[in-house]
């Protein structure tokens, strides 16, 4: 009995290597430890209460007990959400007296946040 191997939506139909597409993208493609850091800062971004307390400073600088309030969370989640996002780069702090108030890094950070939500609207549109 022959066995017929149905290739899925996602295979290639005929496979074959096409050596000069895969060489230039080899060529062009980042190394495994820049790939290792993307997914590192996107993992970051997997908890909802973090991409909440970004898009809160996207509106200016903000201590933790502000940012609390805003996301409606406690203030320890928040100062732990606030070390793993400083130590990626994603946020900065300052202090004044007794108050730690955080900021986004730097307009990279803004840009990847306004894109995301742009893509978001733009795939709930059925585009």
């Amino acid at each position: 009995m022959q066995v017929s191997q149905v290739a899925g939506l996602d295979a290639c139909a005929v496979p074959g290597v096409d050596p000069a597409k895969v060489e230039a993208v080899a060529a062009s493609l980042i190394d495994v430890d820049e790939a290792i850091d993307l997914a590192e800062m996107f993992r970051l971004l997997g908890d909802p209460t973090r991409v909440r307390i970004l898009f809160a400073l996207l509106e200016g600088e903000l201590c933790v007990c502000d940012l609390a309030a805003v996301v409606d969370t406690s203030e320890t989640k928040v100062s732990q959400a606030m070390r793993l996002l400083r130590g990626a780069g994603i946020v900065r702090n300052r202090r004044s007296g007794r108050n730690v108030f955080y900021r986004l890094d730097d307009a990279h950070v803004r840009m990847i946040l306004d894109l995301s939500r742009e893509h978001l609207a733009h795939t709930d549109a059925g585009h």
